[in-house]
């Protein structure tokens, strides 16, 4: 195929319709950019994540570049998995290795989604809502869709997808099979609402409040409330919290005073639009009271707080002006439960992973949810899906539609739970399987076999998926690590802004990921596109494989009894002495291994492992007559790389450093990769990056950073397992210790020193946080158990209780020990429960 490039010259009013499917050419010309080699395949769904993208026919990859990352690094892969569509902002200089591959040169890929999403919302016909504000924006689409949804066809954006590419993929959904769509739009600096407000065009625009989220970027609140108007520009309905002077005066400022098109709601001023009072409040639940000119509801919500008694009232009001009735605003309106605003992902029976998504159950929620399913390698994809419930649309069409996207093989086992599933099961493969209601199921769990499998859970809240999540989850006690998969990804991201172009990346999960779960976090950094992995022993290198990683893994501690297992499952030995140079290298000679890749440690000044530089002249001429093995890298450690006190000690370990491994590089021929800095040497000396780095407790947020903004990773949370009084002058726990003249109340909380709590926190050293305060532990600390007095904090039992968290430190917790953060996260042994979530 000639792949030089194709003008495309299709005119503007000839552009595609919505019924017709949108083409390579027809796409460059929508973004005014330059197409090379096919201008006929065609494009279908859109894609910037190079982990979830779909490789089936019409999916399209967007190459977006940012502070800390190029999309354009993932182009080969993706094209050998089968992706055929790309835009880019630099074509490949190999373009004829790209047989059968549509390339569209844009000069910015970010704009270029925007323009595909706006000319796709130019040809919807349906109504559009639109909503912004400093909080609440996801519930209140949330909500508002579940209940416009009980009689109109409704699209939604995923989750919170409401960011400069989050908007175009969400718009990119709605085609005219629905009769609705409801959006949401955040930004975080002036500037940015401009590019979305032509995307999404609403008719009905949805002001949720304004507050502080995000504002170092804004000079005041008044230009925030200015800002995000500029989404509601062209709307025929306008709906807000008039109580909030500077929005009120803001909008009136725009639209004038009398306008019809604001249509603002107050619990102060009787003659706003939309008056509300609250009926009655309860501690599960409130009734409220929303009346209008013409008109009155009264409906109720199970919650009792003041903001979802607000986001309610904006979904009312959003829900009057659309024209539902007030019969299915009663109705729905009790129905509403919260909204979750991640996904969880926790391990599962037989080396399963469990991926729970049961929060909103929606066609377009579906999609997304599969295309992070088909990103968990080395275990095939079950996909367990209940019947869509309110969607207003014909249960066959959206069992086609469901059937379609699990078609192609990428969905190994189809499970479908409901009625209107099982009446459409013809439209799935003979090899799925249905049932009628979840009881069915669990009635039949125990003949069906799950194994090495990763398993999506999507279902409506009616059909009790929790009750499968806990058959399929492993079994554990109450007391769980929770670890936000994003919060790692972002502090790799601020690494990776530090580093300069070329330089690799070898991640450090040792020590079960300091604590965090290794195989989960090797699998989300390979994804994240790291060059190595670290760990200490083979057997941590082991699981990593038997998980499907399959980028290089260097082990530091290899013992001879473990040469076996590393040639077995392909990872790579540090050698840090004479010793295990010769013993490793015979090993792979006489198992016929030629240049086997192995990592060579000096001890520059650290004196733990490592060849001192007396000893390279040996190691060179052993080197030379050890044709089995290959020096891929050259490594060491700095032993102070925090302490500006210590740097001209950080300073001479590189000096040595360099001259040790210029020695290698001249006795050996060639100069392997050199690696000398972790996390904290990073941040501070630039001039030693070499060819690569090795973060490691930074990527766990676990250490101070100059210059860069480490995000929190891990929450330790337990529940009160008992709540019982003690009289003055009882003791609490072992050792007759913890006596109080004062009457207490004691909770106690199932997790010991078994579980990492160290004995040191005891005795009122340590504290927990539960309903918004600190509560001491009390008394010795037992192995399974602790006790902390919660006199006068309103806790019952089954509460959460934050070990460490958002409200208290890691670092907090190791200086009331007298010791480090590393050694509290380390502590917590597998027995509690890892879950892994993405916000």
């Amino acid at each position: 195929m000639n792949l030089s490039a194709v003008n495309a010259t299709v005119p503007m009013q000839e552009r595609t319709n919505h019924n017709e499917i949108l083409t390579a050419g027809k796409a460059a010309e929508i973004t005014g950019g330059k197409l090379y080699g096919r201008f006929d395949n065609s494009i279908t769904e859109l894609h910037t994540d190079s982990r979830t993208a779909s490789c089936v026919a019409g999916s399209v990859f967007l190459a977006t570049k940012g502070p800390n990352h190029d999309g354009h690094v993932f182009i080969s892969h993706l094209f050998r998995r089968g992706l055929r569509t790309f835009i880019v902002e630099n074509v490949p200089d190999n373009l004829n290795d790209y047989p059968d591959v549509s390339f569209i040169e844009v000069n910015n890929s970010v704009k270029a989604l925007q323009d595909l999403a706006a000319f796709k919302r130019s040809h919807f016909k349906g109504e559009v809502v639109a909503i912004t504000g400093s909080a609440g924006k996801t519930i209140v689409k949330e909500w508002l869709a579940e209940i416009l949804s009980q009689s109109k066809r409704v699209v939604r954006s995923p989750k919170s997808y409401n960011s400069q590419t989050g908007v175009p993929l969400s718009v990119w959904k709605a085609s005219n099979e629905f009769d609705t769509g409801v959006f949401e739009a955040g930004i975080s600096k002036p500037g940015e609402m401009i590019f979305l407000e032509p995307i999404i065009r609403p008719g009905i625009g949805v002001f949720t409040n304004i507050g502080d989220a995000h504002q170092e970027n804004f000079p005041d609140l008044i230009t925030k409330v200015r800002e995000k108007l500029i989404l509601f520009s062209g709307v025929k309905h306008l709906i807000y919290p008039a109580d909030n002077i500077t929005i009120h005066k803001e909008v009136e400022r725009i639209f004038g005073k009398g306008s019809k098109v604001p249509s603002g709601w107050s619990f102060i001023d009787n003659t706003a639009p939309f008056f509300v009072e609250i009926v009655a409040a309860e501690s599960d639940k409130t009734s409220i009271r929303i009346g209008w000119s013409g008109g009155a509801v009264v409906y109720s919500i199970p919650f009792s707080d003041r903001a979802s008694v607000e986001n309610s009232v904006s979904v009312v009001v959003s829900s009057v002006i659309t024209g539902v009735s007030t019969e299915s605003i009663t109705r729905g309106m009790p129905l509403l439960n919260p909204v979750a605003m991640r996904m969880a992902v926790r391990n599962g029976i037989n080396n399963c992973v469990l991926i729970e998504d049961y929060y909103n159950s929606d066609p377009g929620s579906l999609s997304m949810a599969i295309d992070y399913l088909k990103s968990q390698q080395g275990r095939s994809h079950t996909l367990i899906l209940s019947d869509f419930l309110q969607t207003g649309r014909n249960q066959a069409e959206l069992a086609r539609e469901v059937a379609n996207m699990v078609g192609g093989g990428l969905i190994t086992r189809f499970i479908g739970i409901g009625e209107s599933l099982s009446a459409n099961k013809d439209f799935f493969g003979t090899e799925s399987l249905f049932f009628r209601s979840t009881d069915e199921f669990i009635d039949m769990f125990g003949k069906l076999s799950f194994r090495n499998e990763a398993i999506l859970l999507k279902g409506a809240r009616i059909y009790q998926f929790e009750l499968i999540a806990n058959l399929l989850e492993q079994k554990s006690h109450t007391t769980v690590l929770e670890v936000n998969l994003d919060a790692i990804v972002r502090n790799l991201n601020q690494f990776r802004g530090l580093i300069k172009p070329g330089v690799k990346v070898m991640a450090m999960v040792k020590a079960f990921a300091y604590g965090s779960g290794g195989t989960a976090i090797g699998s989300l950094l390979e994804f994240n596109r790291v060059d190595y992995l670290g760990v200490a022993y083979a057997d941590e290198g082991v699981d990593l494989r038997e998980a499907g990683v399959t980028i290089p893994v260097m082990i530091m501690n290899p013992d001879p009894d473990s040469f076996g297992t590393i040639i077995r499952y392909n990872l790579e030995p540090e050698i840090y002495s004479l010793r295990v140079l010769a013993g490793f290298s015979l090993f792979a000679s006489r198992h016929g291994l030629v240049e086997y890749p192995i990592h060579i440690k000096i001890d520059t000044g650290m004196h733990r492992l490592g060849l001192l530089p007396d000893e390279i002249p040996a190691l060179i001429n052993k080197l030379r007559s050890a044709p089995s093995v290959k020096v891929v890298s050259v490594f060491s450690h700095l032993s102070a790389a925090e302490s500006p006190e210590h740097d001209h000690f950080t300073h001479r370990q590189a000096t040595v450093f360099e001259r040790v491994s210029e020695s290698i590089s001249e006795g050996i021929g060639y100069m392997p990769i050199r690696h000398l800095l972790n996390s904290a040497g990073i941040t501070r000396f630039s001039e030693y990056q070499y060819e690569m780095v090795r973060p490691g407790l930074g990527l766990y947020g676990l250490t101070m950073a100059k210059g860069i903004k480490l995000s929190q990773v891990s929450r330790y949370i337990s529940r009160i397992s008992q709540i019982k009084e003690v009289k003055a002058g009882e003791p609490v726990g072992y050792g007759y210790t913890a006596i109080s003249k004062k009457h207490r109340v004691i909770a106690i909380i199932p997790v010991g020193y078994a579980d990492g709590l160290n004995r040191l926190l005891g005795n009122g050293t340590g504290s927990v946080w539960i309903d918004g305060k600190k509560a001491p532990v009390t008394g010795n600390i037992c192995m399974d158990m602790c006790m902390v007095d919660i006199t006068g904090i309103p806790a019952i039992e089954g509460d959460i209780v934050e070990i460490f968290g958002d409200n208290i430190s890691i670092m907090e917790m190791a200086d009331a020990c007298n010791t480090i953060p590393y050694e509290i996260i380390t502590s917590i042994p597998p027995r509690v429960r890892r879950i892994f979530y993405h916000e």
